[in-house]
């Protein structure tokens, strides 16, 4: 398992020299980026060991790997956010010293960073401003964003990004912030572009239109390194792939020499179960029933209109949809968390349209939050006192008004068995562990009270392969256990993986629910971008 591929001809070839021929890449183009004995160490930990990576004029290449395989710390070398311990970086074959963001932009690196590099209290347009030659004449920063709003409405009709350029970046969903880091990149005409899980809010028609531009810019002679999770997007896009796990260079390949399942196993080590096997379910009676619900968003604006829908327990109803369209608004309303202004959510009978969080909680509501470390975790906190955040006044956690610390130890302990959590100890910091262990201690709180309804939104984003393999395994294992399952993914494959019924928001309504049979990818992306069904 994890087989080295070799390289494409192109890669092996040598000069005269000895040293690779770097004149014929995928784009026919020469050597744009060469990292070569890229090593980094943080104390305990050796993040990059001896990587080299080239990215050839006109060539898309994919960088895949797990969450800490090295794959950002690698990318945040190469535009100056981490000094490399060793190793040289090379720009059209000369020798470059790259120590600040600054840098990278000046020598015509663009990035989209996983993690927002955002400022919450400047707008969108404010943002994209940032860092350009406008920017340095602070005294006239609000005449000089007249034109960066003007390109930014352009830039968002061309790509579909529906974007408000002066929304401030706080009232944002998490999908949205992302489409404004993908402005900042695509704003800035970048020769070397790379791009960091860029598809993830995007309906498929988008992506389609991101690629199509994409390839537009590799023709013209750019260089783009490309990372996702979703192998299907790196099959289509990619000419050369390089998987790193465990901070090294597991093996270099092709899309014609390789497949979706070599591609996993290269980046786990051992065989992966891509696609969840969604076993016959008897669905019981309706747990979870949302009628004529309105909810505002942040703003004071219709975020949720007249939503009516219905979940069974031993069923897993998905709704589908780019982000900001009301999903996240949806399930804070339904776990408590954001006012109704109308409507009606029962839950196993009982209405809970007006109750708190813990009331809603102890009828048996569990809520995975798409965002984990704001509305998940407490990550100052340690992994035990995460695990009790919510139920620990509860026997046999609490006892009297007083923690029972030999319980809570015990009970945490299995909870980390049960849940296949990697921590150091119990006491460790939650926000040390790896974004999918962190998930798993949410998922292991959040079902340790055995739910009848499960809201679980956006539950493997930004995990790896592995943790995504093992939380699908455990919705499927709460479906066959007779729990109501609302998932709210932006992820497509995952949806019509998992769902038994999928429902398709935009802009806060339903525009249609399918049996799993009926959705093809084509019916709900037109439905994510608002077409009717009967259009």
């Amino acid at each position: 398992a994890g087989a080295v591929i070799l390289m494409p001809p192109a890669e092996t070839m040598k000069t005269e020299e000895g040293r690779p021929d770097r004149t014929g890449g995928a784009g026919g183009g020469g050597a744009l980026l060469e990292m070569i004995g890229i090593t980094k160490r943080f104390p305990g930990v050796l993040a990059n060991d001896r990587v080299d990576f080239d990215v050839y004029e006109g060539e898309v290449h994919t960088l895949l790997g797990e969450n800490g395989a090295g794959k950002s710390t690698l990318m945040k070398i190469l535009y100056g956010l981490y000094s490399a311990d060793e190793g040289e970086i090379r720009l059209h074959g000369r020798p470059v010293s790259i120590e600040s963001p600054s840098d990278a932009i000046e020598l015509g690196i663009g990035m989209i960073h996983q993690h927002f590099m955002l400022v919450p209290t400047l707008t969108v347009a404010e943002n994209v401003a940032l860092g350009l030659p406008s920017g340095k004449r602070m005294k006239r920063l609000v005449q000089d964003l007249k034109p960066v709003r003007k390109r930014i409405r352009e830039l968002s009709d061309a790509y579909g990004l529906q974007m408000d350029p002066d929304a401030y970046i706080w009232q944002l969903a998490v999908g949205e912030r992302q489409r404004v880091e993908i402005m900042k990149a695509i704003y800035r005409d970048a020769s070397l572009l790379v791009l960091d899980e860029p598809t993830s809010v995007l309906t498929p028609a988008e992506v389609d239109d991101l690629f199509a531009t994409l390839r537009r810019m590799k023709d013209d002679g750019r260089g783009l390194v490309f990372i996702s999770h979703k192998l299907p997007e790196v099959m289509s896009l990619s000419d050369r792939i390089t998987v790193l796990r465990g901070g090294r260079a597991a093996g270099r390949t092709a899309p014609a020499e390789t497949s979706r399942e070599d591609l996993a196993r290269m980046m786990v080590g051992r065989e992966v179960l891509l696609t969840p096997a969604l076993t016959e379910s008897e669905a019981e009676e309706v747990r979870l029933s949302i009628g004529g619900l309105n909810v505002l968003s942040d703003r004071e604006t219709p975020a949720v209109t007249d939503l009516d829908l219905a979940v069974r327990g031993g069923e897993i109803v998905g709704i589908a949809g780019v982000s900001g369209n009301g999903q996240r608004e949806l399930a804070e309303a339904l776990a408590g968390l954001r006012p109704v202004e109308s409507g009606q959510v029962v839950m196993d009978g009982v209405d809970t349209t007006d109750k708190t969080p813990k009331e809603i909680r102890r009828l048996g509501v569990s809520y995975i939050p798409e965002e984990r470390m704001r509305d998940g975790t407490v990550g100052e906190l340690s992994v035990s006192e995460n695990l009790i955040l919510v139920d620990h006044d509860l026997p046999p956690l609490s006892r009297r008004g007083f923690l029972d610390f030999k319980a809570i130890a015990a009970a945490c302990a299995d909870l980390v068995e049960r849940f296949t959590v990697k921590t150091p100890s119990l006491e460790t910091p939650t926000s040390h562990l790896s974004g999918g262990n962190i998930q798993k201690v949410i998922i292991a709180r959040e079902l340790s009270g055995e739910p009848k309804v499960l809201i679980a939104s956006q539950p493997t984003r930004g995990v790896d392969i592995g943790a995504a393999e093992y939380i699908h395994s455990v919705l499927m294992g709460q479906r066959a256990d007779g729990t109501a399952i609302l998932l709210i993914s932006e992820d497509l494959d995952e949806v019509t993986g998992l769902s038994d019924r999928i429902a398709v928001m935009f802009e806060g309504r339903i525009m249609g629910v399918f049996d799993r049979e009926n959705a093809t990818v084509e019916r709900l992306g037109l439905l994510m971008a608002g077409v009717s069904d009967d259009a």
